[in-house]
């Protein structure tokens, strides 16, 4: 490991401290079971480096893994994939202009992540940010808008093309409609009532009332569209396959559609999933180099205010737990993030 020694500010984040403070997962699926501890300081290795975290962006991700069905932690993990703050320490093969380097990310579930006070990354997966931009905002970044591109890139661009997302109101579909919009797209949003008139400020053409009732309800309007981005569910998603017209897209972001949803050499649908979280285990240099740009570009455009992030709920590194848990239950609208500093 590169000690942080270039500047009085890193030699000063960098100091040697033996723990830090991070929530920890004991086997419960429960957000409020989490433990906040100390634990030792992590030490990046070759290609990565140590961010000492400024905020931390909660997902829906991140409570429904503590289960344990998707993944295969010990006790004592610690778990969150998004978060932003400053490069305090390089390991070997990073180049030294990341030291002091203020940054966002977004990391693996399969190893200790942003729920702590600092987070080892992989350099590859950093995001450079605007001085414009503050800490709360970029944490609030990563996982809903690089799975939004991540699914746009999925749809051929055809300005003009009527384009539906169903679940429009989360935060992944806060930049959804955005990005569509940009790309020349007739936008309609699928979502709750509530959300009509943001929606409408972002970009959508129209809104209509969302998700299909659970049970199977079924589209009934019509074979309309050039493609669907679905952000509810798998099985959602193969209803709202009845919305597009012959040789259009299916986008599913939440989940997997499990089966084809139309007769062979008939209305020769395209179907695709999307899991941002994928990348770390398969993604390639030119892969991660697509979409860190993507990132930065989108980040930019935050700082400038021509793209709108999510409102953010903001509570204090000790009431994470308690704000994962409200996550869980809905219990307020807008982007949870986490203030650690």
């Amino acid at each position: 490991m590169t000690p942080a020694t270039s500047t009085p500010d890193a030699t000063q984040q960098a100091a040697p401290r033996a723990e830090h403070r991070a929530w920890t997962w004991h086997g419960s699926a429960a957000p409020l079971d989490l433990k906040l501890r100390y634990v030792p300081m992590p030490s990046p290795a070759a290609g990565q480096v140590l961010v000492r975290n400024a905020a931390i962006g909660l997902n829906p991700v991140d409570w429904k893994v503590l289960g344990g069905a998707l993944v295969d932690w010990r006790a004592g993990h610690v778990p969150g994939v998004d978060g932003a703050g400053e490069v305090v320490a390089l390991g070997d093969g990073v180049s030294a202009d990341w030291l002091g380097r203020r940054v966002a990310w977004h990391t693996s579930l399969h190893r200790d992540g942003s729920f702590a006070e600092h987070t080892v990354v992989d350099a590859r997966a950093l995001l450079r940010l605007p001085d414009a931009l503050d800490f709360e905002t970029a944490a609030s970044f990563p996982c809903p808008a690089l799975t939004a591109w991540l699914a746009i890139e999925k749809v051929p661009v055809k300005p003009g093309q009527p384009l539906l997302i169903s679940g429009a109101g989360g935060a992944v579909g806060q930049y959804l409609v955005q990005l569509a919009a940009a790309r020349g797209f007739v936008v309609t949003a699928m979502a709750n009532a509530r959300h009509r008139d943001r929606l409408l400020a972002l970009g959508a053409a129209d809104c209509i009332d969302g998700p299909l009732p659970d049970g199977g309800g079924a589209w009934t309007g019509g074979r309309g569209y050039f493609a669907v981005i679905d952000a509810v569910s798998g099985d959602h998603a193969a209803r709202m396959a009845d919305a597009l017209r012959a040789n259009g897209h299916l986008v599913c972001v939440q989940d997997r559609v499990a089966q084809w949803p139309c007769d062979p050499f008939g209305l020769t649908l395209s179907m695709h999933e999307v899991a941002l979280g994928a990348l770390h285990q398969h993604g390639g240099d030119e892969a991660w180099t697509q979409l860190r740009t993507a990132g930065e570009q989108m980040l930019a455009a935050l700082a400038h205010a021509r793209l709108q992030p999510q409102e953010r709920v903001v509570r204090p590194f000790e009431a994470l737990a308690q704000l994962l848990d409200d996550l869980r239950l809905r219990s307020f609208s807008g982007k949870p993030v986490v203030r650690v500093r």
